[in-house]
Formats: C-alpha cells, structure tokens, sequence
C-alpha cells in the first residue's frame, strides 16, 4: 500500500471533552502534513458493531493509501490485541474486538497483522497509559504508518486470527433475509446490515419489523408524511424510514431490533 497521507478517525467518544482532538495533535505532531478526517464520534458507547460498520461502508470513498483509525475500545488497558488490516488498497487500524471482522472476512485478499508493541520502540512512543490508548498507542501508530515512516510488517507480525464480530451475517433463505438493525441515524432511520444484493431479485420486498409490515420505496418522498417505508440507501443496505418523520420512535426499535424483508410475491 502507498500512504496518501489521509487519516480517517471514528471513535465513540462524542465531542465533549478533548479526546479525539488530544488524537489529531499527537498525529499533526509526528506528521504535520496529514489530511485528518473525522468520520464519527457518535458511534454508541462500546458497541463495535456500528463503528466497524461504518468504517465498512465508508472507506471506498477515500484515496486509496488512506489509513482508517476506529476505536470503540471497552478492553482498553487488558491484554486485547491490536489489529492492523490491509484491504483493497486501504489500511485499518483498530482493537481485536470484532470492530474490524466484517471487512476482513468480505475482503478478498485481506492482509492482517497484530501490532507487536515490543517493536515500537522505533517510534520514541512514551509508557502508554492504561485508560487512553487512542492518544499513546493508536495515534502515533495511524501517524507513522500514513506518512510512511514505517511499513506495518515493521511493526506487527501476521495472522490469521482475530475476534469474531458481534453480529451475524444475515440469514439468507428462499424468499426471505433475516438481519439486525446496526444504528438509527439522526432522522431516526433505522439502518440495518441486509445488502441490496440479498434482496434484489425480489420483485415485491416487505420489510417486517416490531410487528409492522413495511413496503419498499425507492425513495422517502415516495411516502405519505407519517408512512413508514422501507428502501436501500446511499450506503446500498436496507433502512426502515417514516416519510417526514422518525422511525426509531414510531416503531419503538433501536439497534440490535431484528428485521426480515420478505419477496411478498412468493409469501
């Protein structure tokens, strides 16, 4: 991989306080020319899933070369490993929690290392604390690598092991595709982790959620104000919406809520 010298962060730490900021000034010290991006911070407290979703989802629109640094990290401190993953031309940085498992295992050629912190010392890295690795361990790592300071099999070792994610894949069967809510976004649209590819031989999908029935749109204004629909969105997986309105509180659903879309011409 040749670094572009951009760094993308998503992190679960909101923006009260000072943490992700604390982050870009440690890279901005090591490398003054980086092209930071904030790509999330509102990723739900520990819960890996979302960032590692968006992060999945998200990446395809950077310079290939970028390095995407994700830390949704509720083993910080503990013995929990540190992967470094290259994928379609791309880095990824995160902890071995599950955060990075649905885009190794959808990669085709995935190259994945864990970060071997015996050898950091090429990096001067201060004693890291035990509470905020994204300043001391993640951010000065992110630095080297997406400057070129260092290759990352100069730093981590190979493997073929890593955590699992915390969610399934959908369940995919005749006529029907089961999967999970992953986040409700700020309109309260309800983003679930079922491809459009799963469904779109279907010639009349249904969605069913919290006991509701939902047809598929293509777009929210296809829909009554107050309606609920159902349509692939820019990020091509299925999303629940009410025209004009929020799904998550009309439905009462939040991540994690299963939803099926069934081919209502075969039900």
């Amino acid at each position: 991989m040749q670094p572009s010298g951009v760094i993308t962060i998503t992190t679960d730490f909101g923006h009260k306080g000072p943490f992700a900021a604390i982050m870009k000034g440690v890279i901005l010290g090591r490398f003054p020319t980086a092209k930071i991006i904030d790509l999330a911070h509102d990723i739900p407290a520990q819960w890996p899933p979302e960032a590692g979703f968006w992060v999945s989802r998200s990446y395809k629109w950077f310079p290939a070369g970028s390095v995407h640094l994700a830390i949704v990290d509720p083993g910080v401190g503990t013995e929990r490993e540190i992967l470094v993953a290259e994928c379609d031309g791309h880095m990824f940085m995160a902890p071995d929690n599950g955060l990075l498992a649905q885009l190794i295992e959808n990669c085709d050629d995935p190259q994945v290392y864990r970060l071997a912190l015996e050898k950091l010392k090429v990096l001067d890295l201060p004693s890291p604390s035990a509470t905020f690795h994204g300043r001391d361990i993640f951010a000065p790592v992110a630095a080297a690598l997406a400057s070129g300071q260092v290759r990352v099999a100069e730093i981590a070792m190979q493997t073929n092991d890593w955590t699992p994610g915390w969610i399934d894949e959908p369940d995919v069967a005749s006529g029907k595709v089961t999967g999970v809510i992953i986040t409700a976004d700020t309109f309260g649209n309800l983003i679930s982790n079922i491809d459009a590819s799963l469904v779109c031989d279907f010639r009349e999908p249904v969605a069913e959620i919290a006991g509701h029935r939902i047809s598929m749109q293509t777009t929210y204004g296809r829909a009554q104000p107050g309606d609920y629909l159902a349509l692939i969105n820019s990020f091509d997986v299925v999303e629940i919406a009410r025209a004009e309105g929020s799904a998550a509180d009309g439905l009462g659903s939040a991540r994690g809520a299963p939803v099926v879309i069934r081919d209502g011409y075969v039900a």
